[in-house]
């Protein structure tokens, strides 16, 4: 009864957020692109890098997984090489959007709290350096998924569908192989998260501190330090991304440890549910600029007042 409820959330949850993912992304692709939102080319690369690597989630799980198996399960993604090289790319795009996650914490953490290494990596060739070695050793260390797999059944010579080898569950290579996957992603991402943010503000309070007490001694109450409401933005962006990454992976990063402690039924749903919060954290950054960057929301309405704007003169022509 519980899974069939859940099926059916499922196949109205993926079409949508299918659908939500692709537009805002494409979206915060193009905006950010165009460098019109007040942020430093630096940032602006790994926003552009993090909003690519989401939408490849987008393409690879809700699509060509969850809605493909909902909706035409007899199609030729299922023939088992195709089958073997999604689930391969699958994880590959969600390694990659964690660990660009990462990255984009980390220069934030460097940026604030790391005068001297500023000035060298915090450059826009340095991002492009790291999003490149992100990208390619995201894509080598999930290879071997792909060899994880065995067809289900064989039809007219033409393999089907992939189900699990055996062997992945007894073989000690596999077993290493899963758990340092285990480890990498998601629970040292989770934690690298968490403790450079909790550097970072511990390094914010401390230096606003002495900040406002010298300008409070200097100027008076008044005064408004433009390096401070810096920082402010800065620190709103990256708190706004990275909180909503931890909120939505937190299930996924619980759920193993409850699955190696327990075998009770609940666990088909929770495992549901840890999949659908994970791929909504795909969708999310977007809407993160919108409510934190006013100038990516202007970007917004100039995108979309655009188009009224064309059809309007092909109306009055």
């Amino acid at each position: 009864m519980e899974c069939s409820v859940i099926h059916r959330i499922q196949r109205l949850y993926y079409p949508f957020l299918a659908a939500f993912g692709i537009a805002v992304n494409v979206l915060a692709i193009l905006i950010l692109s165009r460098g019109k939102c007040g942020l430093s080319k630096c940032i602006t690369h790994y926003l552009v890098g993090m909003a690519v690597a989401d939408l490849l989630v987008v393409i690879t799980d809700p699509i060509l997984r969850w809605i493909a198996q909902l909706y035409i399960s007899d199609s030729f993604l299922f023939i088992t090489p195709v089958c073997c090289l999604l689930k391969s790319l699958r994880f590959a795009a969600t390694v990659l959007s964690v660990w660009l996650t990462v990255a984009f914490t980390f220069d934030r953490f460097v940026a604030i709290c790391c005068e001297k290494l500023k000035s060298k990596y915090c450059t826009e060739k340095k991002a492009n350096v790291i999003l490149g070695t992100v990208t390619a050793l995201s894509c080598l260390q999930n290879i071997p998924w792909y060899f994880t797999a065995k067809p289900q059944y064989v039809i007219h010579n033409t393999p089907w569908h992939c189900i699990t080898k055996g062997s992945f569950f007894s073989s000690l290579g596999w077993v290493a192989f899963d758990m340092i996957h285990l480890i990498l992603t998601p629970y040292i991402p989770f934690f690298l998260i968490l403790l450079f943010n909790s550097l970072t503000v511990r390094r914010i309070l401390v230096t606003s501190r002495v900040r406002r007490g010298f300008h409070c001694r200097s100027h008076g109450d008044d005064y408004k330090d433009a390096e401070i409401d810096n920082r402010r933005k800065s620190i709103i962006l990256l708190f706004s991304i990275s909180g909503s990454f931890i909120l939505l992976w937190a299930v996924r990063v619980v759920y193993p440890v409850y699955v190696r402690l327990t075998k009770t039924d609940p666990r088909f749903i929770i495992q549901q549910i840890s999949s659908m919060l994970q791929l909504l954290s795909s969708c999310t950054n977007t809407c993160i600029y919108a409510v934190t960057q006013t100038k990516f929301r202007e970007e917004v309405k100039n995108a979309v007042k655009y188009p009224l704007h064309v059809v309007l003169k092909l109306v009055k022509s």
